[in-house]
């Protein structure tokens, strides 16, 4: 009879201590997706040149108002319609350099330009803005007809040709799209980049994605909904 009791005694002591192994394990487990779930910046970075250092500024401060902002601009997209910084007045906004004719990279990042698109399709804040890098011959009617083979929203998504001149000084001067550092390039250079670049309200850019990468789109993507919350 003692020798039961014992036995159970024991029995019941080794069940308590599984059960609390179990429940420490299951806490530890638990504490330690929170910490993963809340472990975030609290501000996205903030760039001004061609070596993408981010910058860890407080938005609205007086240093942020001083920062790199890309200037306005005057170019013409699919529809015919004069595009400047005006159309993206309390916009944020995602911008690439693609030209219709490209054989290459350009159809890859059209189409995951289109799932950023449909991420924010619904959602007025958002627009996207690809520059012609071959204005000569992505004349309007040219890029409206690219537009209407990509599934395009004209009102949500310009693409815009215009002054060579202007547009490789935005992409190398303003938006910094091509990471050859020290190597000078001229007009005569072509331009030709996978990057996408996130700009907010304000005109600064915070984010630089490669534009062929999944995973890139899909970062881009949630620092578009980061930045919205700013």
């Amino acid at each position: 009879m003692k020798l039961l009791l014992g036995n159970k005694i024991k029995g019941l002591v080794l069940v308590g201590l599984l059960a609390l192994v179990s429940s420490c394990k299951n806490q530890v487990k638990k504490e330690t997706v929170e910490v993963v779930e809340t472990s975030r910046v609290e501000y996205l970075p903030y760039y001004n040149d061609e070596s993408f250092t981010p910058h860890w500024l407080v938005p609205n401060s007086i240093e942020e108002k001083n920062f790199h902002k890309i200037p306005d601009f005057k170019l013409v997209d699919q529809l015919g319609d004069t595009v400047s910084q005006k159309t993206f007045d309390d916009k944020i906004y995602i911008a690439d350099f693609f030209f219709t004719t490209c054989p290459g990279i350009c159809l890859k990042m059209t189409g995951n330009m289109v799932q950023v698109q449909e991420a924010f399709k619904d959602d007025p804040e958002v627009l996207l803005l690809s520059h012609s890098v071959t204005p000569s011959i992505d004349s309007v009617s040219v890029l409206k007809n690219y537009a209407e083979k990509n599934g395009v929203l004209d009102n949500k998504w310009h693409l815009v040709t215009g002054d060579k001149t202007e547009i490789y000084n935005l992409g190398r001067n303003q938006y910094f799209v091509e990471n050859d550092l020290g190597v000078p390039k001229d007009i005569n250079d072509f331009l030709h980049t996978e990057n996408f670049l996130l700009v907010d309200k304000n005109k600064h850019i915070r984010g630089i994605y490669n534009g062929l990468n999944r995973a890139s789109i899909a970062q881009l993507i949630t620092d578009i909904k980061a930045l919205k919350l700013e």
